[in-house]
């Protein structure tokens, strides 16, 4: 079964960097919000289920990254380095990341410490079984139960800026939710 990457882009308004003298400077905010109901590009709605990021970040291997606007060449922490930390809370999952001291990460602090970047999104896989779907309702509802998390990135430029998560999509996804709808169309439209 060929598994397909995701993100979510979700708004860290109340992101904080702060920084002691002679110690680096830290970010922490929320990368998910749980049971918020977010519209995905207007093909289905998705709430992230508590505990979908449990299994991902309590791995005894574990080694998930922190970037700039998922971009690889820029890694400002890591799990596995423990610059970066992830736990989940009632909230949502909750990550501390201690920036390095290069161009690009001192260029993020003060972006963000000027207001200019203040949004997160983070990217995954899900394996089948680990979501559910109610089509009962427009749009469909997906529930993310379980997914194995790979990167969280503090970004400049949301997919979706009026929402608190969103969806760089795949089309592969996009085209079954399409097909799906289509059918209760069409089935609704039989039964009335």
């Amino acid at each position: 079964m060929k598994r397909k990457k995701e993100t979510r882009t979700v708004d860290i308004t109340n992101i904080q960097t702060r920084s002691e003298e002679n110690e680096p400077v830290k970010i922490s905010g929320y990368a998910a919000v749980f049971n918020s109901r977010t519209s995905i590009g207007n093909w289905f709605d998705e709430i992230i289920a508590p505990g979908a990021f449990d299994r991902s970040i309590s791995a005894k291997n574990a080694d998930i990254r922190a970037l700039v606007n998922h971009d690889w060449d820029k890694v400002i922490g890591r799990t596995k380095a423990k610059t970066l930390t992830l736990r989940e809370d009632e909230k949502g999952l909750n990550f501390e990341i201690e920036l390095p001291n290069t161009s690009y990460a001192r260029d993020l602090a003060e972006s963000m410490e000027r207001g200019d970047i203040d949004q997160c999104s983070f990217g995954f896989f899900v394996d089948e079984g680990k979501e559910r779907w109610d089509y009962s309702q427009e749009p469909a509802l997906r529930t993310l139960e379980e997914v194995e998390l790979y990167e969280v990135s503090i970004v400049s430029l949301p997919a979706y800026e009026d929402t608190e998560a969103a969806l760089v999509r795949s089309k592969e996804i996009d085209k079954s939710v399409e097909k799906r709808m289509q059918i209760i169309k069409k089935i609704n439209g039989v039964l009335k």
